[in-house]
């Protein structure tokens, strides 16, 4: 496992966290997240309103008229308490989308004499993400039937989990944009610990508010390095 250059990977991406392009796509995740969830709450609000009645009966209090206003601002309300804790997933997810940036970031600025990369397309992108996030919620949900047994251990076992599955993602995606799905999957089986660790190492923010919604883009920089770290020849 090499723990030293997990660490150099780490410590590059930090130090370009200013980098203008790490900050338009962070911008641009918050924002489109933002639009999402108000649209959603609005949406929400308004299918409530539309097959509520406008007078309805009610035990003890008779006819109301105003059963369906109570009904959407109570739907609207809730959903805007939903959507902080649902801010994070719903902000990566849009965020994941835009890492190609990131990562070209990283390359301009670390390696500006490697070739130019095909960029994976936009639906590419997208479809790879819900994937991502599909698998995310899911194997999460599985592992809460780990964390009642095990609860003392519930903090390693998230970490592990979610390490597994960012490590995989991100150096994935770093991979792909230089030898392919086929190769990024040889390299990710090669080097299989020491994603694993890296991914460990960009879980741990996760239970951090506010420094969560940094994760996608600081592993998608982290990984980027790693990758050129691990496979050199292959540049």
């Amino acid at each position: 496992m090499a723990v030293d250059l997990i660490f150099r990977a780490f410590g590059l991406a930090v130090a370009q966290l200013s980098d203008g392009r790490f900050r338009r796509v962070f911008l641009i995740g918050i924002a489109l997240a933002l639009l999402l969830l108000v649209g959603a709450t609005a949406g929400f609000a308004w299918f409530i309103e539309w097959i509520t009645p406008e007078e309805a009966w009610l035990p003890v209090l008779g006819e109301v008229r105003w059963l369906n206003d109570l009904l959407s601002w109570g739907a609207a309300f809730l959903l805007a308490f939903l959507s902080i804790f649902l801010m994070v997933p719903v902000a990566s997810a849009i965020t994941s989308m835009f890492l190609d940036d990131v990562a070209d970031a990283v390359e301009a600025t670390h390696y500006p004499t490697l070739p130019p990369t095909t960029r994976v397309p936009f639906w590419d992108a997208v479809r790879d993400t819900v994937n991502f996030l599909g698998v995310l919620v899911g194997a999460n949900i599985l592992a809460l039937l780990l964390y009642i047994p095990f609860a003392p251990f519930a903090p390693i076992i998230f970490w592990a989990l979610n390490g597994f599955l960012l490590g995989r993602e991100y150096f994935t995606l770093a991979a792909i944009r230089r030898v392919g799905r086929k190769g990024a999957k040889q390299l990710r089986r090669r080097h299989f610990a020491t994603i694993w660790a890296a991914g460990i190492l960009m879980a741990v923010p996760l239970s951090v508010p506010l420094i969560n919604l940094l994760v996608p883009i600081l592993g998608a920089a982290t990984f980027t390095h790693l990758y050129h770290l691990l496979a050199p020849a292959r540049d």
